[in-house]
């Protein structure tokens, strides 16, 4: 989920309005404060390589695919005018969040849990303004919010390393520190990557990829409980089963007969089109670094059939495919999970990507078959924070204390 959260330590506060976007006079001023918060720039020129995002002049881009959604501003009180704000105010900070019911674990009999959880994500605060409270004043209105629409936890995502971010949410807003999924990613060659002849791919219907998935997925953390709305999401671009060659005969594309008597190793995966809805750019790149990264590109064009990795072009715009769903069982797993990332891969390419990413988690055996650079990804830190004085399920306790389960599900959606 990289949800690269911008430095928004906390000193003296200021004096802010927090309000409701409005795409009719904010998206300026919005897109101003997205520029100035590019992931990995300090500001200021400071020559370090960044991820800018560009949002395609959809700053709800990130959250308009989930049940219920909200965007909040923090413009200045007062002001000289600028920045997209109204009557002389500028907009200086910016928030998302979504609200959603997902698992979040099973009862004693096994039976899925689930709870009404909301996402924070995309916290912005202008360089200029960063260490006045800013950031604090819009999480807390955005838990109001959450509180409003039933939320009984609320979590967010960040990378590991993303100090002042972490010390926000757990020093200031009272979140503690729940799960460490990893995001992988692996750039999109020139080329095409075969496949193996001893693996057959099937592509599933929304249907029938709901059924498999809620038969696999149900207990699992953060399964959103309106998958049939993410599977047949036009982002979504197709649910993928693989087994081992022949093992198809044993159902013929019956998922029901599949899901009674599934063969000794299988795996799946979706793809969901990011490309539609953003687009990533590295910036501040040396030239050396580009020139080097051109050059591949030179060589895998001249001489596909060398299979040689390319870098792409990642100092322009370019989109990426996210594979979510990544399940399955048996010893051949990481084969079939590998077969299936190849797959993607090659429509990745096709679809003009310039990388295909995923997110597991730390323990989750899909995790071996997934190819991937390590340089290009991350470690992820998510966070949660208990927001309901109850707990739907009693007894079961508070779901911020669980243990990690092996997997985790990672929304398409809010990636």
């Amino acid at each position: 989920m990289v949800e690269a959260v911008a430095p928004v330590v906390e000193e003296e506060e200021v004096e802010v309005a927090v309000r409701e976007y409005d795409g009719g006079r904010d998206r300026d001023g919005v897109e101003e404060v997205e520029r100035e918060c590019e992931v990995g720039s300090s500001g200021g020129g400071s020559g370090k390589m960044c991820l800018f995002t560009d949002l395609l002049g959809d700053p709800l881009c990130r959250i308009r695919n989930s049940p219920a959604y909200l965007m909040l501003v923090a413009e200045t009180a007062t002001g000289t005018g600028g920045g997209g704000g109204a009557g002389g105010k500028k907009i200086i900070g910016l928030v998302r969040g979504c609200v959603k019911y997902v698992a979040s674990g099973s009862t004693r009999d096994k039976d899925p849990i689930y709870t009404k959880v909301a996402y924070i994500l995309g916290l912005r605060v202008s360089p200029t303004h960063r260490r006045r409270g800013v950031g604090k004043k819009l999480v807390e209105r955005m838990e109001e919010w959450f509180r409003q629409k039933g939320a009984e936890y609320s979590y967010m995502a960040t990378e590991q390393d993303n100090e002042a971010s972490v010390r926000l949410f757990t020093g200031r807003c009272g979140y503690s520190k729940f799960r460490t999924p990893s995001v992988l990613v692996h750039p999109v060659f020139r080329h095409a990557l075969g496949l193996s002849r001893r693996v057959s791919i099937v592509r599933l219907s929304p249907r029938d990829a709901e059924r498999l998935y809620r038969w696999h997925f149900a207990a699992v953390e953060f399964f959103p409980d309106d998958i049939d709305a993410v599977l047949s999401n036009a982002l979504s671009l197709g649910t993928f089963l693989a087994v081992p060659a022949g093992a198809t005969a044993r159902w013929d594309g019956d998922v029901e007969a599949f899901l009674a008597s599934p063969p000794a190793s299988w795996a799946v995966l979706s793809v969901w089109n990011c490309m539609d809805a953003f687009r990533l750019e590295v910036r501040g790149a040396p030239r050396a670094i580009r020139a080097a990264a051109g050059a591949t590109r030179l060589v895998d064009r001249a001489a596909p059939w060398l299979g040689i990795p390319s870098i792409p072009n990642l100092f322009a715009p370019f989109g990426l495919y996210f594979l979510y769903g990544l399940g399955g069982a048996g010893p051949e797993l990481p084969r079939l999970v590998c077969a299936l990332c190849r797959h993607a891969h090659n429509m990745a390419r096709r679809g003009g990507c310039g990388v295909v990413a995923t997110e597991v988690g730390a323990l989750d055996p899909v995790r071996a078959g997934v190819p991937h650079w390590a340089r290009l990804g991350a470690e992820d830190l998510w966070c949660i924070k208990r927001l309901a004085d109850g707990y739907t399920h009693g007894t079961l306790g508070d779901w911020s204390n669980a243990q990690p389960g092996r997997s985790i599900f990672v929304d398409p959606r809010e990636f």
